[in-house]
Formats: C-alpha cells, structure tokens, sequence
C-alpha cells in the first residue's frame, strides 16, 4: 500500500489518542482539587460512556452512512477542543461536567471513525493496524511528558489545569489534520437493509460467540477503565509518587504497547483470536494481583515495571477486538459495529467502574483516609480471572485466525 498514507493514518492515530491521554490519567487527582463530590467525580468519569451511548444512536449512524470520515473528525475535534479549553477555565460541577460532556460527544465517535477510516485504508487489516494503532499508544506516552514541566510535585488547580489545554491544542491540531486525511466516503445502506446501521449491528447479538465476547468485553472493559480510575490514587496516595512523574510512570504501559502491537499481526496469525484475547485479560490479572499483595512506598519499582503489562493488556484484547470486529462484520455497519463495542469499553464498562470501584474504595478506607489496597485489588483481580474462564469455555469464533476471515457473520 502507499506508505504516505500509512503514514498519515498512524500519524492521525498520534493525535487521537493523544487528546484523551492528556487528561485520563490525572483528572481524579484534579477533580478533588475543585472539591467536587464523590457522586460528582463518578458522574464526570462516566462521562465517555454517555456519549458512547448517545453515539451508537446517532453520530455512529451518521459517520457510516451521511457523512465522509475526513470531514466529521475535522468538524468533531475543532469543536471539542473549543470544549476542552471550556472545560480548563470551569470550577464549578455542573458548567465544568456540560463542557466535558460536549468535548466527550463530539470526540467518542471519532474513536470509531478513525478505526474504521484505517480498516478503510488498509490492505491487510490485521497485519498493518498494529503498526497503524501504534501512532495511538505513541500519542498518549509523547503527551504525558509536557506535564512533567508543567506540573509540580504537588500541583495547584491552575497547574493540573493544564491537562485539558494539551489536550485542547492537540484536538485543534487533529482538525486541521484531518482535511489531509484519504477521502473516505459514506457508506449508504445495503439494498433492502434497514436504515439504521445499529439495529443491524446489535442483532449480531444473537449470535452466540458474538454475545459472548460482547459479554467479556463488558467484565474486561470494566477492570480496564477501573485501572484509570484507580492508579493516580494507588501511585500517588500509597506508592507516594510525585504528581508531575504519574503521567510519565504510567506510560511505561504504553511503551510496552508499542512492541506488541509490533507482533500483534504474528501473534494473531499463529495463535489466534481466543488464545491472543486470552492472554489480554490474563495481563489484567496479573497486573491486578501484583497491586494487591505489594502496595507500599518500597515497591516502587515493582509497581512501576508492572506498567509493561498495560502494553499486553490493551493490544492482545481490545486491538484485537477492534481487528476481529472489521474482519467479521458487514462492510456497511462496521462503525457502528466498532461503536456497539465501544458502547462497553466505552460506556457500561467506564460506569460500572467509576461508580463500583469508587463506591468499593470508599468502603475499603478507614475513617482516617487509610485504603485498603490490598482488598481493594482482589476485586478487579476476581473479574479478571471470571473473564478468562468464560471466554476460554464458550468463545468458539466462527474462523480461528484473521487470514480465514471473510463474510462469516455477513451471511447469517
């Protein structure tokens, strides 16, 4: 294929992930620097899963069959970077979470647009979208270093602010980017199909290897998004990190990404989508149980080499995912596919995680402000290992390796 254009698909995977990983990490530790309630802060750190809700309904549909991808990214990221630099200058709840929310309405669905736009552009899917989604974890490790000079040891509002400025810049950056990107027309509905692209992607459900992983991505995405939820409090409050270093530390996991999503295409190709998946949520296991049993000051260093985990984690399940989703769904409703997953790594998993694993912190730390780390791992530690048993015992994929993959689901 043309390298230019691999080249700018990766580059626009940079700058996608770049915006939200400005932000992910340390909006737990600024949100109570604003003194905003536990319920608050749960509410905010839904805030992708309802616009991953409202984009399965109405942008996905409209990103796959009204509009060409270029021109909705450039639109969705100018508008949701005016959004950020809102949401930086807000300090109160409610104008502070309306600003996010516009900013998460707009840039969710990209993240299924700029899937499917590559899937669109690649030869071979499954090889060259490792390299290609490569750009993402790139993104999110490049963005965390400017914090390191713009934040301190101990960050005021005004500093820690500038988690939504970076990440505002760079969405501006993205828009204009996007207007470069291949012309990438809407996909109009297949003859005698219904017009709404979701309806047709959710009754794939039906299938059972379909529900099943729908089923695990729900218990995976949820550990997943509870690991962000969690790990600024973990390094900061037990591990006794430096604020401006958390961002920094936490890359680690994406450097790591980085060489599987090298090897993610050979990986796929030898061992396929259940074994590849299988070992994804394995790493969660392991990363989670480390967290439980070595959670003070001197295991520092553990912890921090544990972050190389994150790099297993992510590629060999929900990259993978992402593959197996654009190898075996039909053509015309591949975003809103990819949507319908993101609805749960997203949505529902992102709830269940901001509002269970704050509520179980909350009942796991004393009336001095002391968390039990130890019980509070065991939890996403026990989802894992339930994960892992239900998709080894029931996943049963219709073709076990990318290569073998053509119209399987499109036919029933």
């Amino acid at each position: 294929m043309n390298s230019a254009i691999r080249f700018k698909l990766f580059l626009m995977m940079v700058l996608e992930i770049a915006i939200w990983g400005a932000w992910q990490v340390q909006i737990f530790n600024y949100m109570p620097l604003l003194k905003f309630e536990g319920w608050q802060m749960s509410l905010a750190g839904s805030m992708f899963a309802i616009a991953s809700l409202v984009g399965i309904f109405f942008s996905n549909q409209f990103a796959d069959r009204n509009f060409s991808a270029e021109k909705f990214l450039a639109f969705s990221h100018l508008v949701g970077g005016a959004a950020l630099i809102g949401t930086g200058f807000m300090r109160d709840f409610w104008p502070f979470f309306a600003c996010f929310l516009v900013y998460g309405l707009l840039y969710v669905p990209t993240i299924s647009v700029t899937n499917s736009l590559a899937f669109t552009h690649l030869a071979d899917p499954a090889k060259d979208f490792g390299f290609v989604r490569m750009g993402g974890t790139i993104g999110w490790i490049l963005v965390s270093w400017p914090l390191v000079f713009l934040l301190d040891a101990k960050s005021t509002v005004e500093q820690l602010r500038w988690i939504f400025f970076v990440a505002a810049i760079i969405s501006f950056a993205l828009a204009a980017f996007s207007l470069t990107l291949p012309h990438t027309p809407p996909r109009p509905a297949a003859s005698g199909e219904s017009g709404l692209a979701w309806v047709k992607a959710a009754k794939l459900l039906r299938l059972p290897y379909v529900l099943v992983l729908f089923l695990v991505t729900l218990i995976d995405s949820t550990i997943h998004n509870g690991y962000f939820v969690l790990i600024g409090g973990f390094l900061q409050g037990a591990i006794k990190m430096p604020d401006n270093w958390i961002s920094a530390v936490t890359t680690i996991g994406q450097v790591a990404e980085i060489v599987t999503m090298l090897i993610l295409g050979t990986v796929l190709k030898r061992l396929g989508w259940k074994v590849t998946m299988l070992l994804g949520i394995a790493g969660h296991l392991v990363r989670f149980l480390i967290f439980a049993f070595f959670n003070s000051p001197s295991d520092m260093y553990l912890i921090i080499a544990v972050q190389v985990l994150h790099g297993i984690c992510y590629a060999f399940f929900f990259a993978t995912l992402y593959i197996w989703v654009d190898d075996v769904f039909p053509k015309d409703i591949r975003t809103s596919a990819q949507g319908l997953f993101n609805l749960l790594v997203l949505g529902a998993g992102l709830v269940l995680a901001n509002f269970w694993f704050g509520a179980h912190k909350a009942s796991v730390t004393s009336a001095t402000g002391v968390v039990d780390y130890h019980k509070l791992f065991l939890l996403p530690a026990g989802l894992a290992a339930a994960a892992v048993v239900l998709l080894a015992l029931f996943f049963r994929p219709p073709t076990a390796r990318p290569a073998e993959v053509g119209t399987a689901v499109a036919a029933h």
